[in-house]
């Protein structure tokens, strides 16, 4: 038996997979990440080290856990979390930290780049997609406008999973998907774009790698990697961002099927086989890391809201479900705008978060606990509206991440999408991904035809239950859907103007 290994590296931390080739997974491992303290509001940012550090220990541990000779590993898997970046010198080492997914520091940047396009229905006619705060092509500008001399010493530019690629390979590379998300390509034609690289600096583009279809591997792990774990002849597959890679780990490379993430952000995405444009730009038009399209959706602000919950009571998971679960659906007529981090969708950088109506009946622990998991949703439920208008068709939703253990958080979403939920047999959804495209990638270095749905088909499997939607919860959401859009519209004039006066 032949084996791979799958490894996310997200935000809070790095997870590891070992699977063999049928789909069964024999080892498991984690490792925390630390976050560099003392920054402004707005800014996130980690040591990429932090991320192999991580991987190391979750590797050990994983392959402890699996028993099996490490010597019959045959491929590696990369998933990371996208949008970040990290600025490389001609040594390949990182010459400041990288700026993450959720650092919003980058705004006036932003609008920088936006406006020499033209503005932001230009920029989506020349690119395919909208230009979020959180997408790379601002933090190198932020870099070249705040930090002049590191970025003079600029040579390289990797997202998070071509950083570890790179560490294991010492090969740069770069592939659709995950550069989909810088906000430099263009998605239609899979293709840097000059005008966007060139608003930046018009040396940019030699700073990133060629891009590469995901079914063309990076190499062979180094040999002082392959000693360190008793590893023989390992083939680093592309990988991706955790969002493509969560979509191969849940099955999500055909028309019909939706896949929903429940972590610190909230993402929902689904398979296209031709590009998916939405002339607004609030869904992001990613390419995936198959050769189609993941037309997605992104809150900021999913489990960072119930953690800051949980922290206020010292509750458990198992605590804040039973919270909730106690409380009707509606949670009294209370409702929670969860933009505790700002928001992407919709556009709000600069908002805060809100608990609106408040009464004596609703103003205790079990429907403010339903209230937070509701709202995380009800936002969600903006952008998944937006989706349907232009054309998605979602069958069923395929719910993972932290949130997708609540049996209550995954009621509240078949009842405000109307779709049937199901979960699946392995939870770690971009892990698994990124196995199962690794081994893709060997077959194909081997010339054998074996596509990626083969795989897939034959080694995501459903869970155990299916959440059915309740019909008769269909009219209270749609209220409660209504009053939550309506609160948000009517209060951004106030984040703007918070904004201004800061």
């Amino acid at each position: 038996m032949m084996y791979a290994i799958g490894a996310d590296s997200g935000t809070q931390g790095t997870k590891v997979l070992i699977v063999d080739f049928n789909g069964k997974v024999l080892g498991r491992g984690h490792h925390s990440h630390q976050m560099i303290a003392g920054l402004t509001p707005g800014e996130s940012e980690q040591n990429p080290q932090t991320w192999m550090d991580a991987l190391d220990n979750a590797l050990s541990q994983a392959l402890k856990a699996a028993r099996i000779d490490p010597s019959r590993i045959v491929s590696f898997g990369v998933s990371g979390q996208q949008h970040g970046c990290v600025p490389l010198d001609g040594d390949g080492i990182p010459i400041r930290p990288a700026k993450l997914w959720n650092d919003t520091s980058t705004v006036k940047e932003t609008e920088a780049i936006i406006e020499k396009l033209g503005g932001v229905k230009s920029f989506i006619q020349k690119l395919g997609i909208n230009l979020a705060v959180g997408f790379t092509a601002s933090k190198i500008l932020w870099l070249k406008r705040k930090e002049p001399e590191k970025y003079s010493r600029l040579e390289t530019v990797l997202l998070p999973h071509n950083y570890l690629n790179f560490c294991l390979t010492g090969k740069y590379h770069m592939e659709y998907g995950d550069a989909s998300g810088t906000g430099l390509m263009d998605i239609r034609k899979r293709q840097w774009h000059r005008e966007a690289m060139t608003a930046i600096d018009p040396e940019l583009e030699a700073k990133f790698p060629p891009l590469s279809h995901p079914s063309q591997p990076v190499g062979q792990i180094k040999d002082e990697f392959c000693q360190r774990f008793g590893l023989d002849k390992v083939l680093v597959s592309s990988g991706g961002g955790d969002n493509m890679m969560g979509a191969v780990g849940t099955g999500n490379i055909s028309p019909g099927v939706c896949t929903l993430s429940l972590g610190t952000s909230g993402t929902i995405y689904s398979y296209c086989s031709e590009p998916f444009v939405d002339p607004e730009g609030e869904i992001a038009a990613f390419c995936d890391s198959t050769g189609g399209w993941l037309p997605l959706l992104c809150t900021m602000n999913v489990t960072n809201t119930t953690e800051y919950f949980k922290a206020l009571f010292n509750a458990s998971n198992q605590e804040l479900d039973r919270m909730a679960s106690q409380a009707r659906s509606g949670a009294g007529g209370l409702v929670f705008l969860p933009f505790i981090d700002g928001e992407r969708v919709p556009v709000l950088p600069f908002a805060s978060g809100v608990l609106f109506g408040l009464n004596r009946k609703n103003f205790n622990v079990s429907c403010l606990a339903r209230a937070v998991m509701e709202g995380t949703i009800l936002n969600l439920g903006y952008g998944f509206s937006r989706m349907k208008s232009l054309g998605l068709r979602p069958e069923e939703i395929r719910a993972t991440g932290g949130g997708a253990k609540s049996r209550t958080w995954l009621q509240i979403v078949a009842d405000i999408f109307k779709t049937p939920v199901v979960t699946l047999k392995e939870e770690e959804g971009a892990a698994y991904g990124a196995a199962i495209q690794s081994i893709w990638n060997y077959f194909q270095d081997k010339g054998e035809k074996v596509t990626i749905e083969d795989l897939a088909r034959k080694m995501v499997r459903k869970g155990a239950h299916t959440v059915e939607p309740e019909i008769q919860n269909f009219p209270l959401y749609d209220e409660l859907r209504e009053k939550f859009n309506s609160l948000w519209q009517s209060l951004r004039e106030e984040f703007e103007a918070h904004r201004k006066s800061d």
